[in-house]
């Protein structure tokens, strides 16, 4: 009798495990190492109980630090986040170049040399601004519809073309004769393992990446992230949830502007809204404004309230000649 009450106790938490909600908003995670972004969507997302959910771009399961996770809604403004800037912080360990360019893979070249402090500052100077570099082989990247980390597992080597990629920063923190810690904030599609592998190869030293850590995407930084084990201390998926941030959060790089109610309404439903008329609150007659009558900009639209509901992000929406038009769409109330 009482193996099966046991069994019964066990099915029913299986069954609530097995419930999932929507949620929407952001939960900046601090992600461990030695676990993959998709691994990590995956924990948060049962702690969470969360039925939709995506991230903004992987992290290299040797990397750690801020990885934002968008839930529910918050999944419609992830293209604006992963287009964003982002920084780390990481070291490079002189003299020895890897088939991975970071620590986790094989010896491929060596070297005796190791660069001196001013050395490795006058060798920076080539690596900020506009920076062609070509991707690892082990990388996400596709070739006719193949992963190139599963070519170069495969023992292929992948030929990607090289491009070009914005370093708006990159400096050096600290140099030791065996390795160096640097910091760089760089565009969207940079490959940070690729920007080490190079200047190993420009000091003529060869190098690569032994630790790795990113401290900010857009507006997401470190002071926002929380750790898997944070999350899972917390009592239930609602005091769990209380630890996202608003949908809002993934667009802070977009100009905003704040439409009066009718306005909103006309917006919401599929409608243009004129960028001169009276339909914009004073809060966001601003600069947003000005940058908004340039054609093609992305605004991020709130409302101040329709129909009894709460203010909050109603679209992200495109000028264009004088006129605000839809391109995504939010239901009202949002967290």
């Amino acid at each position: 009798m009482q193996a099966k009450a046991q069994a019964q106790m066990q099915a029913s938490d299986k069954a609530k495990q097995s419930v999932r909600r929507r949620i929407d908003g952001w939960l900046v995670l601090d992600k461990p190492q030695n676990l993959t972004s998709t691994a990590a969507l995956g924990a948060a997302k049962r702690l969470l109980s969360a039925k939709k959910g995506g991230h903004s771009g992987t992290l290299d399961p040797l990397a750690t630090g801020v990885l934002p996770l968008a839930f529910g809604q918050a999944t419609k403004t992830v293209p604006w986040v992963m287009a964003s800037e982002k920084t780390y912080r990481f070291t490079v360990r002189w003299g020895v170049e890897t088939d991975t360019d970071d620590a986790e893979g094989k010896v491929v070249r060596e070297s005796d040399l190791r660069p001196s402090r001013a050395a490795i500052e006058k060798a920076l100077v080539n690596f900020r601004g506009q920076v062609r570099q070509v991707p690892p082989a082990f990388s996400a990247l596709k070739l006719a519809g193949v992963r190139a980390y599963d070519l170069a597992r495969s023992g292929k080597t992948p030929d990607l073309p090289e491009r070009t990629v914005s370093v708006f920063a990159f400096d050096l923190l600290e140099a030791l004769p065996d390795q160096a810690e640097f910091i760089v904030r760089c565009g969207s599609g940079t490959y940070v393992r690729a920007l080490a592998r190079d200047l190993g190869r420009d000091l003529h030293c060869l190098g690569h990446i032994t630790a790795l850590r990113r401290t900010a995407v857009g507006g997401f930084g470190e002071a926002d992230a929380i750790s898997l084990d944070r999350l899972s201390e917390l009592s239930d998926a609602d005091s769990a949830e209380a630890v996202l941030l608003p949908v809002a959060a993934g667009l802070s790089s977009l100009p905003s502007l704040v439409l009066d109610a009718p306005a909103a309404t006309r917006l919401t439903n599929g409608q243009t809204v004129e960028l001169a008329s009276k339909a914009l609150q004073p809060e966001g007659a601003t600069e947003a404004l000005a940058e908004a009558l340039k054609d093609g900009t992305t605004i991020a639209v709130f409302t101040n309230g329709t129909a009894g509901k709460a203010g909050g992000l109603l679209a992200i929406a495109e000028s264009s000649q004088g006129l605000l038009k839809p391109l995504k769409l939010f239901p009202l109330p949002q967290k």
